[in-house]
């Protein structure tokens, strides 16, 4: 079902009738699509494609509407029809012409080993443009970054033990080589759609100085990242009543002694959920900590024998 812009609208203040109410934050959609859509360039390195793969599957609102009527989307190595050199000095057209003004977020880690060939992104006349060059370039021309995904914000499975790439985070690239440009990191392996399409769209309606507020302390938006998972889990009661699940089949019970990593993690998973809602991680498995700055070494292993 395709929306109208009139309905878009309605369907972000929860009153398109058919429609449940969408899981983010509503009013500052609402209020980011009564301005002229920002620019917003997007790159991937070292990583899975989870990332876009998770945000393609938004449900309120749909994908659609959010390129078509919140945000000009230039490039996207994942769904954009072009591709090549054409794409590629597309990229760099963009960014050129809208310097200091669009967003660039980057999917996935940067590596650096072997002067960045790990991860070739593009060639344009025969020069060769790793994810290390480009990331550089464009992120300092950007206004801001925001870092989608584990392996962007904090270098996650790409700079995990046994890696020989080099991979590390935006961050920490932008921190070695000197580029000023503010990052917003929103981790998830992968990330829920919401907190991609939301972390954007706050960053379009507030405006670069408020959103950098709102950060945590590892530079997430403190609106999706803020809750302990433990402290608002529903099965915390049987935690505190010592029963402990000693399967994952056995519902009545905590998962903390099968390894849960929820007493360690950010983010407010049990009362978003996912799949449109309909359920999370602890529901059928553990959490394994997937939005924090040590995972995935600091969280393995990720089971534990009951």
């Amino acid at each position: 079902m395709s929306l109208s812009r009139r309905d878009f609208v309605k369907l972000c203040t929860g009153t398109v009738a058919g429609f449940g109410i969408s899981q983010m934050y509503n009013p500052a959609v609402l209020h980011a699509l009564e301005k002229a859509a920002p620019n917003v360039l997007w790159l991937q390195g070292q990583g899975c494609t989870g990332c876009s793969v998770s945000i393609l599957n938004s449900v309120n609102p749909k994908i659609a509407d959010v390129l078509l009527k919140v945000i000009n989307l230039g490039y996207q190595p994942t769904i954009m029809a072009g591709e090549g050199e054409v794409a590629f000095k597309h990229l760099y057209k963009v960014a050129k012409e809208k310097k200091g003004q669009f967003i660039l977020l980057v999917e996935g880690a940067v590596p650096l080993a072997e002067a960045g060939r790990y991860c070739v992104i593009g060639e344009v006349e025969g020069h060769e443009y790793t994810m290390a060059e480009t990331t550089a370039e464009l992120g300092s021309m950007a206004a801001a970054v925001v870092s989608l995904g584990t392996c962007a914000a904090y270098g996650g499975i790409p700079a995990s033990k046994g890696s020989v790439t080099g991979a590390m985070s935006v961050k920490g690239f932008f921190d070695k080589y000197g580029i000023k440009t503010p990052v917003v990191n929103v981790p998830g392996c992968p990330p829920h759609p919401d907190w991609m399409i939301g972390s954007l769209v706050f960053a379009i309606e507030n405006g670069l100085e408020a959103t950098v507020k709102v950060l945590d302390s590892v530079g997430r938006p403190t609106p999706f990242y803020g809750k302990n998972i433990h402290d608002n889990c529903p099965y915390l009661k049987y935690f505190d009543a010592g029963t402990m699940s000693p399967t994952f089949t056995k519902k009545d019970g905590c998962r903390y002694d099968l390894g849960c990593k929820g007493p360690s993690t950010n983010s407010d998973c049990p009362t978003r959920k996912w799949n449109g809602g309909v359920n999370w991680c602890v529901e059928n498995s553990v959490c394994i900590g997937c939005v924090e700055p040590d995972f995935p070494d600091g969280k393995s292993p990720f089971y534990v024998a009951g």
